[in-house]
Order: structure tokens, then C-alpha cells, then sequence
């Protein structure tokens, strides 16, 4: 039954392609379904959205038990002669599935909210998605790994009108070193970017 949940939202997250933002700040950044860090991180995003532009973040994430917060900011320039806009967002993560042997998954909920500000071009999001996905630990290999899928509904927002889209989410995070995570996602459908990150963990 579980696995059957699981595929409906996948199909869902596939199949209704859309022109949503991914995350908080509206790039195709997505999140693990638990964190690398016992009491924070702080990382630097690169990201190169779907129609151009480059985008520079910082990002930092705090922990609470199962719960934690993430806060992040930067620019994204998209070319051309468009402006670039400031990007805003919080993230908080807790989680809501542990694997068993019916269902080797794990899962959080993720839910943010945050904004792409520019002159007379603003808009809001607010994303809600479940990230699945487990660690895997190469035999004789002191570097690991969490593969996962985030199915996301936006709720979107900007210029007098709304919408509420979805997208799904395709990510990596690589522990390189007990301090040092590598982490790369992307969207899939009408929003096709990657997002890269390089993060320290404490």
C-alpha cells in the first residue's frame, strides 16, 4: 500500500509539468530527506535554470530534533538585459518516514517559502514536497551517498496573478569527508536546471 502512495506521487510529480520554480528561492534546488549535520551547516548553491542565467546562494541550516530550518539568500542574473533579482527563502525539514523492511525508504516533509525580487518583476513561493530517498554506504569506502526523489506542489505567486504547479525534484548528496558534503539536484519537465552545492557540516 505504502509503495503505491509513494508511486502515485511520483507520477503526479512527472506527469503535471509545469513552469514552477523549484524550492524556496525559486531554482531547481531540492532537499534530502534527512540532514548530513548534528547541529548545523553552511554551504555555498550554485544553480542554472531552465532559459539561462546563473544563480550564487548562501545557504544555512540549523538543527531541532527530527526538525530543522534552513535560511538562504543570493542573486540570480538571468542574462540578456534582464535584471537580476534578489533571491530570499526559508526551508524547514522533518521527518516523516523511517524505512522498514515493507519500505526501504526514508522520508521528510518539506515546506518554504521565499521570493525572486526584482523591480516591477517580483514573485512569492511556497513549495510543499515529501523527499524519499536512503543512504548508501560503498563497501570499503569511507564516502557515502543519498539518492533521492521530491515530488513538489508551488503555490506561485507574482504580478496579479497565482498559481499552484508542481515539479519533481532529482537529487545526490555525497559525504567526501566527515565535515564535507557535495550535493547536486535537479528538476525535471518544463523546469529543467541543476543546482550544485558545496557544504560544511558541524
Amino acid at each position: 500500500m505504502r509503495w503505491l502512495r509513494v508511486s502515485c506521487l511520483l507520477i503526479i510529480g512527472a506527469g503535471v509539468v509545469s513552469n514552477a520554480a523549484a524550492q524556496a528561492t525559486g531554482l531547481p534546488s531540492f532537499n534530502a530527506p534527512y540532514r548530513a549535520f548534528r547541529r548545523s551547516e553552511i554551504g555555498l548553491v550554485l544553480s542554472f535554470p531552465n532559459g539561462g542565467g546563473t544563480a550564487f546562494e548562501g545557504a544555512f541550516r540549523r538543527s531541532s530534533g527530527k526538525f530543522d530550518l534552513g535560511f538562504r539568500g543570493g542573486i540570480f542574473t538571468p542574462g540578456g538585459n534582464l535584471n537580476s533579482r534578489l533571491l530570499l527563502g526559508a526551508e524547514a525539514r522533518e521527518r516523516v518516514v523511517t524505512h522498514t523492511e515493507d519500505f526501504p525508504l526514508d522520508g521528510a516533509l518539506i515546506l518554504g517559502i521565499g521570493a525572486q525580487l526584482s523591480s516591477g518583476n517580483s514573485v512569492v513561493t511556497v513549495p510543499v514536497g515529501l523527499s524519499l530517498g536512503r543512504r548508501v554506504d560503498p563497501r570499503d569506502s569511507k564516502i557515502s551517498i543519498v539518492p533521492y526523489v521530491q515530488p513538489t506542489g508551488f503555490f506561485v505567486a507574482g504580478n496579479g496573478t497565482s498559481d499552484f504547479l508542481f515539479d519533481l525534484g532529482l537529487g545526490a548528496d555525497f559525504r567526501l569527508t566527515p565535515r564535507f558534503d557535495a550535493r547536486i539536484s535537479a528538476g525535471l519537465g518544463d523546469l529543467e536546471g541543476v543546482s550544485i552545492s558545496a557544504v560544511w557540516v558541524h
